[in-house]
């Protein structure tokens, strides 16, 4: 035979006198006024809670039904109370979500950290009341993108992404390569790059960027290196290959960053950067190449010294409904130019060049 199926006592609005309401999690069961536990189902009935209030509460066992009423109303609203503070918390905490993601986004797109309160808060509002129908100042108000929260969230972003890569390296082997240069404001700056194998994946990630404060000598760069591995713990024994772009500074065999490393690290392989080799390349180009760049830069030197002249080729350029109507410089600092200076050349003075 089955098993009879127990009974389920319903809550009843007398139970009030003996100090007892529904719980709000489940009106099946009886929760006490003072204490705010939960009894059983079998426990809502009459005996059971009279006898509670009177062990438990013998105080309160002989007050009036008002008295207990009263109770029952100030818990209601301290339940509300609660409810709300919990949305409340729960909306803040959304918006701080919110704040973080709309933070990486901004530098993403290049923008300055000032949109956030200048465009995107704007916008966001006017989705919200548009679309939604509904008032956007609670959702706002705690969304932050100032400037300075921007700033901060990108900080602790950054912050975060760096000691993840820095546990990683710890406890794996990796190739680093090193670049030193100098910025508009005559600051000078080695950049850094790890690239490691994670989950039988290459990857490649930026380590570090620091500002050299006197000179750019192989043993400034090579101490820069030490004291930043030094600090994240990251051993130097793990670095299997360091590439370069081939400056005395980097190559050379006495004080040179390669020669200071493999003092630590007599197996790390010292390597030329692939990108720097290119730059190598384009140094001895052949006879007729070397002719018909110096051509092509000195008839983009003809029209770009004079803006007469760059006013009429670019008149030109609308006349025959060219692609591009200006052309591009080329600088023998920035080596990669050459090719964008030839294909806009082409693209858009192939007329001009034919007549």
């Amino acid at each position: 035979m089955s098993a009879s199926k127990k009974k389920c006592r319903q809550y009843s609005v007398e139970y009030i006198k003996y100090g007892f309401i529904p719980s709000p999690t489940n009106k099946q069961l009886p929760m006490c006024f003072w204490w705010g536990i939960t009894l059983s189902n079998e426990a809502m009935k009459p005996s059971r809670l009279s006898e509670h209030l009177s062990k438990k509460h013998s105080d309160n066992a002989r007050a009036e039904v008002s008295y207990f009423q009263s109770l029952k109303e100030k818990f209601e609203k301290r339940s509300i109370v609660t409810t709300m503070f919990k949305a409340s918390q729960k909306l803040v905490d959304k918006g701080l979500e919110a704040s973080y993601k709309l933070s990486l986004l901004i530098p993403r797109s290049g923008k300055p950290y000032s949109i956030g309160e200048q465009l995107i808060k704007p916008a966001v509002g006017e989705v919200i009341k548009t679309v939604m129908g509904q008032d956007p100042n609670p959702v706002l108000s705690s969304i932050a993108l100032s400037n300075d929260s921007v700033a901060r969230r990108i900080d602790e972003m950054s912050s975060d992404v760096e000691d993840k890569l820095c546990r990683e390296l710890r406890s794996t082997h990796f190739a680093i390569q090193l670049d030193e240069s100098t910025l508009r404001d005559s600051v000078a700056l080695l950049l850094c790059y790890v690239r490691f194998i994670h989950d039988q994946e290459m990857v490649e990630e930026m380590l570090f960027a620091r500002s050299l404060q006197t000179d750019t000598k192989g043993s400034s760069i090579f101490q820069t290196l030490e004291k930043y591995f030094t600090d994240k713990n990251i051993p130097m024994e793990n670095i299997l290959a360091c590439a370069t772009d081939g400056a005395p500074a980097m190559v050379g065999r006495q004080r040179a960053i390669i020669a200071l490393l493999k003092n630590q690290v007599p197996s790390v392989f010292a390597i030329h950067c692939v990108v720097h080799r290119q730059h190598l390349v384009e140094k001895a180009l052949s006879t007729r190449l070397h002719t018909s760049l110096q051509t092509v830069i000195k008839a983009v030197n003809k029209i770009k010294v004079s803006s007469l002249h760059d006013r009429l080729f670019r008149q030109l350029c609308q006349e025959n409904d060219e692609a591009f109507e200006r052309l591009l410089l080329h600088t023998e600092v920035r080596w990669l130019s050459k090719g964008a200076c030839l294909t806009r050349f082409l693209n858009s003075g192939r007329v001009s060049v034919g007549n």
